[in-house]
């Protein structure tokens, strides 16, 4: 019983110190461009995390001294991704990836697009992930018009959830 609630108090630490609403992320992002701190900003669904998620997070953090990533809620993940998505609730996406080092803080959003925070938070680069250019990234007239830049990051797209659940299912026969 202790070590589960030790294990409780921990997380519960994690997301209290990461999970930031729209208003704490816009004065953490004020103050770091006051110091002349470059902030990123990525976002995505991180629904059943892989290789894949990990190097584009690694590699928009090494863009600037602050990553932001903004996770779609289970709400929206249903809308983009179809009738048994997501696979994981959104605070176990949002504790899975406030465990990583290159995370410094988290939001849930519940748009289609990432535009409304964009132009609220206002990052100096709004990442996205090789399955993306820059002129195909859909927040980009968004960033562009408040100054901020876009980049491409990770490696070449060769990691999906998609694919990862195809590849159960042909595996075990369409069986869990």
């Amino acid at each position: 019983m202790k070590l589960e609630a030790a294990r409780s108090d921990r997380v519960r630490r994690m997301l209290t110190d990461k999970l930031k609403t729209l208003d704490e992320l816009k004065g953490i992002t004020r103050k770091a461009q006051v110091e002349r701190k470059t902030v990123v900003f990525a976002n995505g669904c991180f629904d059943l995390l892989h290789v894949g998620h990990i190097r584009y997070l690694q590699a928009a953090r090494e863009l600037g001294d602050l990553l932001i990533v903004a996770v779609n809620d289970d709400v929206c993940v249903r809308k983009l991704k179809g009738q048994g998505r997501p696979l994981m609730p959104e605070l176990e996406r949002i504790e899975i990836l406030a465990a990583l080092g290159c995370v410094d803080y988290l939001t849930l959003f519940s748009d289609h697009t990432a535009d409304r925070l964009l132009l609220e938070i206002r990052p100096d680069v709004h990442a996205k992930g090789t399955d993306y250019t820059e002129e195909s990234v859909p927040e980009r007239a968004t960033v562009l018009a408040y100054g901020g830049r876009v980049a491409i990051v990770g490696d070449p797209k060769g990691h999906s959830t998609r694919d990862y659940l195809a590849l159960i299912r042909s595996r075990t026969g369409g069986r869990s």
